[in-house]
């Protein structure tokens, strides 16, 4: 069954790579406007010969270049042609994003846009970027690294979205919508073979069961070996071993009642990450490493991550002007894994860990259109059970310090926005959310003799204190208002200007240690930013340059920090509203058509961010301001891409399209402090795909390369310095060189 799931996911990258081959890549600027219809079935973009690229993402056909708001869209067609194999890949395409595997997963997820984030994947933290899957909010960030397969678009909105978006979108959102059946008999399969014996195999099938019945299915199964190995157990290292699937009902019973129920599941069962030492990775432990890929981590490479979920959808068209929409979803998710954070044979640094999660989520939307006006005024209701638990194992002390607990979240909200065309030129858009949050954390630590504690399996471990023992409750709320105004001094040119505000609600650390953080108990509070924007968009060169440009500056209050150091033998903990920072930069996001068969597109993003106030907690136990000792993690200054889209058309022996790029990022911190031997520096990666597509575009070839200069980068880390822990400071890195071979055809 697991291999069948992969072998499905194979064939939907196949199927989104042909697709891309007919349509030139999406990658422009979407809209903050109200009445986006996101699970419509959009129009994949139509670039023309005149360089538009047009979607009907509001229910009508629309220039993106028109849209007041820096987002960045692609389509899953030019996501495949260009060999993207997930989520990720976006990083290197849009401005100011990191999208990252997360340090010791497969399938967890990392999200900063702009400086705003999170890289804490333990339950009772929530991510700074929200993940969309078909309008339903993800909560949790374990198994939110999304495989580009049955995907129409992604979108990454950037700056905080906490008007029509909401919940923990303080950062901005990533919206993932798959593709809508329709009323045609259709199918595709693609098979991939490569590096390190990857064996993909994606498939995909809509079969109209009545002129207004529609039922159809989508399955992916990757397989892949480790880029490295663990020299301890002889386990693959970097390995993948992935099966997801899809199932999706469209009934249209009228021309003005649309109906989706859709469910889909993922099982990850990937080997854990256990990181490359950097220092001391030999010596008195063998000889050296020689592959960063590789590790000698002896605790086990057990892991297992199951997401799935379950959504229904209704749009009903009142009037021409008025549609209403309905969005049911539930979601649930597992993890199980280890993770050895000293990276040696011995139980050092040791983490076994598993995680719970599950969500409801209703909303509801009322949209109105006409020529001059359109808005929307909806509810929201999120319930999220979260929970968890982990032994800290520090063997040359033969202790363990046990974390468990909960946190229970009810959240609601009620929004509006409507935008107004004032005249020809003018347009004012007007928009607020109130959310109320009520958060429900337990928190259990405590310290046992021996290696591991009882519920890992340790029966004979001796519990001698408790750390923490509680349940508490707190309640938040926040409105964010947001307005924007639009100048057109002609058709080929916008400008635009707007305020945002964005919130993500407090909470209780998980890992809270009361006996030496006593205020743990009442939890930390909300971090807020306030987001201003500036930008232009046009056409020039009788439309064989299109220019989308931003300059951003964010009030950043209130951050919700983790620090963690050891204290005796004792890993501490502490999340705090740290206090406050302003970022400000630029983005360019451009599109150049030379010749008819050839686009190049092309992207600069800046960041500068700095801390104002940085209220730390030392090993001193004692707090104190820090800011000019603290950098923002996972935030290069500069980052940037080009990508050349090059189409020969060979009459009745089909097409070939290559498809080069490089993306670049400056030198950046993993973390808020400074560490030479752990942060990264700059680093560019080179790319290119090669594609053939038959006349009939029923069959395609493909071949890719992905980091063909096999640069070397870290995208994560773990920093426990000193002897009693084994000095481990750890990295992670981003995939090597590989190459794939990939056929598909469509039926």
């Amino acid at each position: 069954m697991a291999r069948i799931s992969r072998l499905t996911t194979t064939l939907r990258l196949t199927t989104a790579i042909a697709a891309g081959l007919i349509a030139a890549p999406l990658a422009a600027q979407t809209t903050d406007e109200p009445v986006v219809d996101e699970t419509a079935a959009v129009e994949t973009a139509d670039a023309r010969n005149d360089g538009d690229i047009v979607v009907t993402a509001r229910r009508r056909a629309e220039n993106l270049q028109d849209v007041p708001l820096s987002v960045s869209a692609f389509s899953g067609d030019a996501l495949a042609e260009q060999g993207a194999v997930d989520i990720t890949n976006l990083q290197q395409q849009t401005p100011n994003l990191t999208l990252q595997i997360a340090r010791g997963s497969n399938s967890t997820l990392i999200a900063f846009i702009r400086g705003i984030g999170q890289q804490d994947p333990v339950w009772g933290f929530e991510p700074g970027v929200g993940l969309y899957i078909d309008d339903v909010y993800v909560a949790r960030p374990q198994g939110a690294v999304l495989d580009i397969f049955d995907v129409e678009r992604v979108e990454v909105l950037r700056g905080p979205q906490g008007t029509l978006y909401g919940r923990n979108t303080i950062g901005g959102a990533i919206k993932y919508v798959t593709k809508r059946l329709g009323n045609d008999f259709s199918g595709q399969v693609r098979a991939s073979y490569g590096s390190y014996d990857q064996t993909d195999l994606i498939g995909q099938v809509a079969v109209p069961i009545a002129d207004w019945v529609s039922v159809g299915g989508a399955f992916a199964i990757y397989k892949r070996d480790g880029f490295g190995k663990n020299l301890t157990s002889g386990a693959e290292h970097y390995n993948k071993d992935v099966m997801a699937g899809r199932l999706s009902l469209e009934l249209t019973p009228s021309d003005a009642l649309f109906i989706r129920i859709a469910a889909d599941k993922t099982d990850d069962e990937s080997n854990p990450r256990h990181g490359y030492r950097l220092l001391g990775n030999g010596t008195a432990i063998g000889a050296p490493l020689d592959s960063v890929y590789d590790t000698r981590a002896g605790i086990g490479d057990e892991n297992n991550v199951e997401t799935s979920g379950i959504s229904g959808t209704i749009e009903y068209e009142a009037t021409d002007a008025v549609t209403l929409k309905s969005i049911t979803a539930f979601r649930k998710g597992h993890t199980e894994t280890l993770i050895d954070f000293d990276g040696m044979p011995g139980p050092v640094l040791d983490i076994p860990s598993f995680y719970k999660d599950k969500q409801f989520t209703q909303e509801f939307q009322a949209l109105y259109e006409s020529d001059a006006v359109q808005g929307v005024v909806g509810l929201y209701y999120l319930d999220n059970s979260a929970s968890g638990a982990f032994d800290t194992v520090i063997g040359n002390a033969n202790l363990t310090t046990l974390t468990s607990g909960d946190v229970d979240t009810k959240s609601w909200a009620v929004f509006g926005d409507v935008s107004v065309q004032l005249n020809e030129q003018f347009s004012v858009s007007l928009g607020g959310r109130y959310s109320r949050d009520k958060r429900e954390g337990t928190v259990f630590r405590a310290d046992y003799l021996g290696i591991r504690s009882p519920l890992f399996g340790n029966a004979s471990a001796v519990q001698f204190r408790t750390r923490t023992d509680y349940t508490n409750a707190r309640t938040d709320s926040q409105f964010t208002p947001r307005v924007s105004l639009r100048y057109e001094p002609n058709e080929d040119l916008m400008i635009y200007a707007s305020y945002n505000k964005g919130y993500k609600s407090g909470g209780f650390d998980p890992r809270g240690d009361a006996i030496f953080t006593p205020n743990t108990i009442n939890g930390y509070a909300p971090e807020t930013v306030d987001a201003y924007e500036v930008g232009l968009k046009g056409a020039f060169a009788d439309r064989r340059l299109f220019l989308n440009l931003a300059g951003f500056y964010s009030d950043y209050q209130d951050q919700q920090i983790t620090t963690q150091f050891l204290f005796g033998t004792t890993v501490v903990s502490s999340v705090e509203n740290a206090g406050s920072s302003r970022i400000y930069g630029l983005e360019l996001e451009g599109r150049i058509i030379p010749h008819d068969d050839l686009q190049v597109t092309f992207a600069i993003g800046y960041t500068n961010a700095k801390f104002k106030e940085f209220l730390s907690l030392g090993t001193d136990l004692v707090v104190r301001d820090v800011a000019d000792q603290r950098l923002f993690q996972n935030t290069p200054a500069w980052n940037g891409n080009v990508t050349l889209h090059y189409t020969k058309d060979l009459g009745s022996a089909g097409r070939i399209a290559f498809t080069p790029a490089l993306s670049f990022r400056s030198d950046y911190s993993l973390f808020e402090v400074a560490n030479p031997v752990l942060d990264q520096d700059a680093y560019e990666i080179v790319d290119a795909s090669l594609v053939w597509t038959s006349d009939n575009d029923r069959f395609q070839l493909g071949l890719h390369g992905r980091n063909l200069f096999d640069k070397q980068y870290r995208v994560g880390g773990y920093n426990f310095p000193g002897a009693l822990l084994g000095n481990s400071i750890i990295g992670f890195y981003g995939p090597p060189r590989t190459f794939t071979l990939s056929a598909g055809v469509k039926f």
